[in-house]
């Protein structure tokens, strides 16, 4: 996606800016040296201009579905430029426009509730979407019934909840807000004034721009619908003149009701290619990012818009690869997504924020089932930070920089157990059995203060959650006390020399070689085995890999239940 970076000593130095590019202005003369962590890059673009304060960085969203992970992109990625900025000594204001006088165009397949659930629309008030297309989010009525003044607050809500679980401060901006209170009022009318220079600027990235269209939406006071049909502007009154015939629904058209009326510019909307660079004056905006389908339309229209409609330089860019989920493209419409709170059943935030703080060049897939290696690697990015030697120089460079603005609180001393033996102590109910088993592999000593211990217990229940929403190896229940049981005198002396061998200090792999042998040499069926084996630890007739297991558990424990010993 990236494009060369404009010559040193070209006349226009804004020609320089490259959206689909970190620090675009890399390779020019007088540029800053290569940083470890990107949010550097982009704020000393952001410093090259030398902007007023506060700072104001910007990301957006319309609540067209369920406020999933990928939603949170912009907010996060402008959190991590914001923490730089301000550490560098500068005040900042990060918002994050919910987009919601934009009209509801199609029904989504699913929601999401106040706690971040994922849920089918016939488990709501579906209704009250079907009833109101065509209309802005804000005029309809909260699906959940859950004391939102719309759906709009409910989705505003949720995004709001997610940064906060995250720690970040940012200020939610509702666009019907600022319409209402006059904030666009003015751009309106410059659009308006300036009609013919709009439409030929947005003729050149739109096929549907004739002498007739003007850049504005009245809303229909009879019905409620946005309407595309203007008739008359009255610049010098504020006003437009319009007829309720309807709204382009992506490859439909919805139909209004007909009637004809006056709206004022706080009763109706830009289009959405006016409608951003529109935010970009009235907000102020310095830093935008935003993922790579506005790279190549919205925003070159917008950067278009801003100078030669409007008469304002755009803000500093950033362009975000998408992230995959589970392999394939998130999609709110068919309900591919997960929401922040769901993720944060399963991981640390702290891992979540170091997913967003790797380079955004680059495309990753955001796999729950291996949630485990994320895990790891950010384990490993925190080694790297306090000292642990890494053959990888710049992901060293990169977690000595980056690891604070990741964490909540820099503090030695933590103890991070592994993802997968953190989901083996997730079959233990018994608090105290978890931690001996972690002092049994090294994890915990007696020297470990209580709060590292805490720390990493925190792990293990999100660990045990993974393991039930993959329902995967992991996703069993160590029975604390021996379970019935009846085994024939063949397996009952298999049961026992496997026994004697664990005792003898032998690993998992070792353990789990010697089952088979044990079956084989005292002629046992080796799936009848595995069983008795199953029934002893789980009271199931199936489970992980049982050898590798128990040799993650404490080794009298083993011996003793191998014995079926009470």
């Amino acid at each position: 996606m990236s494009s060369e970076p404009t010559e040193p000593g070209t006349d226009d130095d804004s020609a320089a800016i490259d959206p689909h590019a970190v620090g675009g202005r890399g390779s020019d003369e007088g540029a800053s040296e290569h940083r470890a962590f990107w949010a550097d890059e982009v704020a000393d673009e952001i410093e090259a201009r030398e902007p007023d304060e506060p700072i104001v960085i910007k990301g957006g969203v319309s609540p067209s579905g369920i406020a999933h992970i990928g939603n949170f992109n912009e907010i996060i990625r402008g959190y991590f430029v914001a923490a730089v900025l301000r550490e560098r000594g500068h005040e900042v204001r990060q918002v994050f426009t919910s987009d919601d006088k934009d009209a509801l165009r199609k029904l989504p397949r699913k929601l999401a509730d106040i706690d971040g659930n994922i849920v089918e629309l016939g488990d709501v008030n579906a209704g009250a979407l079907g009833q109101n297309l065509g209309k802005p989010y804000t005029d309809i009525p909260d699906p959940f019934e859950d004391g939102h003044d719309s759906y709009a607050a409910h989705f505003a809500a949720l995004l709001e909840a997610d940064a906060e679980a995250l720690d970040i401060p940012v200020e939610m901006v509702s666009n019907t807000e600022l319409y209402a209170e006059g904030a666009f009022d003015d751009v309106v009318e410059r659009v308006l004034r300036n009609a013919d220079a709009a439409r030929e600027t947005l003729g050149s990235y739109q096929d549907k721009v004739d002498e007739d269209y003007v850049p504005f939406m009245p809303q229909c006071a009879e019905c409620g619908m946005l309407t595309q049909d203007v008739t008359e502007v009255d610049v010098d009154a504020r006003e437009v003149h319009y007829r309720c015939s309807g709204i382009e629904a992506g490859d439909r058209f919805m139909e209004g009701c007909g009637c004809e009326g006056v709206a004022t510019f706080r009763e109706g909307k830009l289009p959405w290619r006016f409608e951003w660079p529109a935010q970009w004056e009235v907000l102020g905006v310095d830093f935008e990012p935003f993922g790579k389908d506005h790279a190549e339309g919205s925003w070159p229209s917008g950067v278009d818009i801003a100078r030669e409609v409007l008469g304002n330089e755009p803000p500093v860019p950033m362009v975000y690869e998408w992230f995959t989920l589970n392999g394939e493209s998130l999609s709110s419409s068919e309900g591919h997504v997960v929401t922040v709170q769901e993720v944060l059943d399963l991981i640390e935030p702290e891992v979540l924020r170091y997913f967003f703080a790797r380079t955004p060049k680059k495309a990753k897939d955001f796999d729950i089932e291996r949630l485990d290696q994320l895990v790891n690697e950010f384990d490993r990015f925190e080694r790297a930070y306090f000292g642990d030697s890494d053959p990888d120089e710049r992901f060293t460079a990169f977690a000595e920089r980056a690891y604070p603005f990741v964490v909540d609180e820099v503090r030695a001393g933590r103890v991070r157990l592994p993802y997968t033996f953190a989901a083996v102590l997730g079959m233990v109910d018994d608090r105290e059995f978890r931690i001996q088993l972690a002092k049994d592999e090294g994890h915990f000593t007696d020297e470990t203060p209580e709060w590292a211990i805490e720390d990493a217990l925190d792990r293990v229940e999100r660990a045990r959650r993974w393991a039930e929403r993959c329902d995967n190896e992991y996703n069993y229940r160590l029975q604390s006390a021996l379970p019935d049981h009846e085994f024939g005198d063949a397996v009952g002396t298999a049961l026992d020399d496997l026994a004697d061998f664990v005792a003898e200090g032998h690993d998992g792999e070792e353990i789990q070689g010697e089952i088979y042998e044990t079956a084989r040499r005292h002629d046992v069926d080796v799936g009848d085995f595995f069983s008795a084996g199953y029934r002893l630890f789980f009271d199931e007739t199936q489970g992980p890999r049982l050898g590798e297991f128990l040799g993650e558990l404490e080794r009298d424990f083993v011996v003793a239940r191998l014995r079926r010993e009470a």
